[in-house]
């Protein structure tokens, strides 16, 4: 005979319960960066590492901290925005081997073209779900995000 699933205290069934929801959104998040992003010829990966240097350059190791990926998978992200003239690596006074990417003036035109319509989608959803109710929502992600951070860390 099969056992079934371990039980789990109620605490622990309401996190697994929102676990889901968070998983199916997630999902939903990335289709709509991805639509987002079409239009101007950008995927939702190119779209961050745009956002990742629209202040300041940075080598690609700092904006795969900043994004939590792979440098490797950065770099081939960067190379791509570089070819398609949206960035330049430029000399790194800090490092000379890690170039710092910086965006071009095409590079800015792209991304503000694409926070134009994230801005839209937000504006619409957000005064579909309320301003009070996001901002519960965020208070709690928040909590949860630090608390699996720290059982990640411990």
């Amino acid at each position: 005979m099969e056992a079934g699933p371990p039980s789990r205290t109620p605490e622990g069934e309401a996190f697994t319960a929102l676990l889901r929801q968070v998983i199916v959104l997630t999902r939903h998040f990335t289709a709509a960066g991805e639509a987002l992003a079409k239009p101007t010829g950008q995927t939702l990966a190119r779209w961050l590492v745009l956002e990742a240097v629209q202040d300041a350059p940075a080598t690609v190791a700092q904006v795969a901290r900043a994004l939590h990926l792979a440098r490797q998978g950065v770099q081939r992200l960067a190379d791509l925005l570089v070819r398609d003239g949206l960035a330049v690596y430029q000399d790194n006074p800090a490092h000379r081997r890690a170039k710092l990417l910086q965006l071009t003036a095409r590079g800015r035109a792209t991304l503000r073209t694409i926070r134009t319509a994230q801005a839209a989608w937000a504006d619409a959803l957000g005064a579909e779900l309320g301003e009070d109710d996001l901002r519960q929502a965020s208070i709690l992600l928040g909590r949860i995000l630090e608390a699996v951070t720290a059982a990640a860390a411990a």
